[in-house]
C-alpha cells in the first residue's frame, strides 16, 4: 500500500470517529426530548400529548394546572440535577483517573446532609428554600476543608490525597449528622425524605436557588476539560505536555463542589448517577474528556428524568423517589459494566 493511501486512511479515521460521536450526541438529544415529553404526560393522571401541548401555551383547565404547575418545574429540576451530577462525576473520574469514582468522594454530600440537619435542628419550621441554602453552605464548607486538609505539606498536588481527605471528613460529618437525626424527631422526618432523593413538590423555587451555582460549575467544567485530558494521563505525562495540573485541579474541585453541592442540596442523595453516566459516556466515546463531558450533559438528565417517570408509574397512585429508582437500576447495570471483559478505563 502506498504512502499517500496510508495517509488518506489515517486522516479518514478521525473524521469517521467524530461523525459517530456527533450522531451519538444527536441520538442522545432525541432520547432526552422523548423522555421530557413522557415526563410531562405521565403520572398518577396520564394526559394525551395533545393536551400537554395545549397546556403549554394556554390555560386549558386541569391539564394546564398539572403540566405547568406541577410536572414542568419537576421535569426542569430533574434535568438540572441529572446534568449537574453527571458532569461532576465525569470531572471526578478524570481527576482521580478512576472510572468508578463518584462526586461524593470529596465529602460534599455528607457536608450537605449535615447542613440540612443542623438547620432543621435549630429551626424546625424552616422553609424548604432555607434548607436548600443550608445544605449548599454545608457542601461548600466541607469542600473547602477537604481541599485545605489535602493540601497540607504540599501533598495536595496528588488527587489521591484529596480523595482520602474527602472520604475521611465525609465519614466524620456523616456520623455527626446521623447522631443529630437519631436524637431529633423533626430532623429524622426531614432527612428520611431528603435522603431518598425526590424531585417532587419542590417547584421553581429550588431550581432558582441552585441555577446560578450550576451555571458557574458548568463554566468551570468547560474551562477544566482540556487540561483534564492531560491530567488523566498521569502526572509525568501531564508535566511533559506542559499542563497546569494545580490550576486544573482547583477548577475541577470548585466545579464538583458547585455542581454536586447544589444538586444534593436541592433534592437529596441520588445514588449511582454520577458514577454510572460518565462510565457509559466513556464506553461510547473513548477517553477524550471533552466528549465525555458533552455526552454526560445529555445522558445524565436523560437518566434522571427516566428514573423520575418510572418512579411515578410503577406504583400508581403512590410514587417511588427518583433516587431510589437510580439505586435499584444503577447497581446491577454498574456491576455488569465492571464485569465486562472490555470494560473501559481511563
Amino acid at each position: 500500500m502506498s504512502a499517500p493511501t496510508l495517509t488518506a486512511e489515517a486522516g479518514a479515521a478521525p473524521v469517521d470517529r467524530r461523525r459517530r460521536r456527533l450522531l451519538g450526541l444527536a441520538a442522545a438529544a432525541a432520547a432526552l426530548a422523548v423522555l421530557v415529553l413522557l415526563s410531562l404526560a405521565l403520572g398518577s393522571k396520564p394526559l394525551p400529548l395533545a393536551d400537554v401541548a395545549e397546556a403549554l401555551w394556554r390555560d386549558n383547565g386541569d391539564p394546564h394546572v398539572i403540566v405547568v404547575g406541577q410536572r414542568l418545574p419537576r421535569t426542569a429540576l430533574a434535568l438540572a440535577v441529572g446534568l449537574a451530577l453527571a458532569v461532576a462525576g465525569a470531572l471526578m473520574q478524570g481527576l482521580t483517573r478512576n472510572p468508578l469514582a463518584d462526586p461524593g468522594l470529596l465529602g460534599v454530600s455528607a457536608g450537605a446532609a449535615l447542613g440540612m440537619v443542623l438547620v432543621v435542628r435549630a429551626a424546625p419550621a424552616a422553609s424548604d428554600l432555607l434548607q436548600v441554602w443550608a445544605a449548599f453552605a454545608g457542601a461548600v464548607v466541607t469542600a473547602c476543608a477537604v481541599f485545605l486538609i489535602g493540601s497540607l505539606g504540599g501533598r495536595g498536588r496528588s488527587p489521591v490525597t484529596l480523595v482520602l481527605a474527602g472520604v475521611a471528613l465525609g465519614a466524620v460529618l456523616q456520623g455527626i449528622a446521623s447522631t443529630v437525626v437519631l436524637l431529633n424527631a423533626d430532623a429524622f422526618l426531614t432527612m428520611r425524605s431528603w435522603q431518598a432523593g425526590s424531585v417532587a413538590d419542590l417547584g421553581w423555587g429550588a431550581l432558582a436557588v441552585i441555577a446560578p451555582f450550576l451555571a458557574a460549575g458548568l463554566l468551570l467544567a468547560a474551562v477544566a476539560a482540556r487540561g483534564l485530558n492531560a491530567v488523566a494521563l498521569g502526572e509525568d505525562l501531564a508535566n511533559a505536555l506542559g499542563a497546569n495540573q494545580w490550576l486544573t485541579r482547583i477548577a475541577v474541585v470548585a466545579a464538583v463542589t458547585l455542581l454536586c453541592g447544589s444538586a444534593t442540596a436541592a433534592v437529596g442523595v441520588i445514588w449511582f448517577l454520577g458514577m454510572m453516566v460518565p462510565h457509559v459516556a466513556r464506553w461510547i466515546t473513548g477517553p477524550d474528556q471533552r466528549w465525555i463531558l458533552a455526552y454526560s450533559c445529555l445522558l445524565g438528565p436523560a437518566l434522571m428524568v427516566a428514573a423520575d417517570v418510572l418512579g411515578r408509574v410503577v406504583v400508581i397512585p403512590d410514587e417511588i423517589p427518583a433516587g431510589v429508582v437510580t439505586a435499584v437500576i444503577g447497581a446491577p447495570v454498574l456491576i455488569w459494566m465492571v464485569r465486562r471483559s472490555k470494560a473501559s478505563g481511563l
